[in-house]
């Protein structure tokens, strides 16, 4: 019976209410950045936008770590990727301003994709090694004009809640600029929403921020990046619920 309510919930209420509240924010972040406001608008309406969408679902979400951030430094934040919420839980929580590197497919759903062009986001296109390399060339522009970029190394949604081998595409550009990679570990949103699925489920979600890694070290190499890589798929890993590992 409580799952038949919450559907009615969702269907009636919760998703008629996100779909206006995303066309409302996308407009919101177009005009915002276009009148020059980008540092403000690229930010929150999203972060607004995104705990709304997890508190209109009834998921509550735990915040550790937070602690180890510094909003007057520029990071590179790399997460498992999960579901869906993996977007909500870090924009609405991580508690500082970034910019998304995001698959190009993004970029064509209507208004989204327009919004996410104003706010500078990144999108991947790994179509050719030409195109990756110029994504990761626009990732690394945005981080010397002083901004923060969150990256799910694993390229895509999992199938099974568990990891797959991380990419090293979000190290090259944190060893490029010299700036400390940000391991966080999420655990919920597999079962909130998975790849493939329409079917939200309400159940609690975590963020854990570990400690940022410095890159000042790290060799360059296609070794050094993936070794890098690794180590923080390890510490994604140590974080995950015991369903996941």
């Amino acid at each position: 019976m409580t799952r038949i309510l919450y559907i009615l919930y969702l269907w009636l209420v919760a998703v008629p209410v996100f779909l206006i509240l995303t066309v409302i924010t996308a407009l919101t972040v177009i005009i915002g950045c276009l009148l020059g406001g980008e540092k403000i608008f690229s930010y929150y309406p999203g972060m607004i936008w995104s705990r709304i969408t997890c508190y209109l679902t009834l998921c509550p979400v735990d915040m550790r770590g937070r602690e180890y951030i510094d909003r007057k430094k520029s990071y590179v934040f790399v997460a498992n990727h999960q579901g869906a919420f993996d977007i909500f839980l870090i924009y609405g929580f991580l508690g500082v301003p970034i910019k998304w590197v995001m698959k190009a497919g993004i970029g064509k759903i209507p208004l989204v994709g327009t919004a996410c062009r104003a706010a500078g986001f990144i999108f991947v296109d790994n179509s050719t090694p030409k195109a990756a390399l110029q994504s990761v060339t626009a990732a690394e522009r945005s981080l010397k004009n002083g901004a923060s970029v969150a990256v799910f190394p694993e390229g895509s949604r999992t199938y099974d809640g568990k990891m797959i081998r991380f990419k090293k595409g979000a190290y090259q550009m944190a060893v490029d600029q010299h700036l400390p990679v940000v391991p966080i570990t999420l655990n919920g949103p597999f079962y909130v929403l998975p790849i493939g699925s329409l079917n939200i489920k309400r159940h609690r979600m975590e963020m854990v921020i570990h400690p940022p890694l410095s890159t000042d070290h790290i060799e360059t190499s296609n070794k050094g990046l993936q070794k890098l890589a690794d180590e923080t798929q390890q510490i994604i890993a140590s974080g995950l619920w015991d369903d996941f590992k």
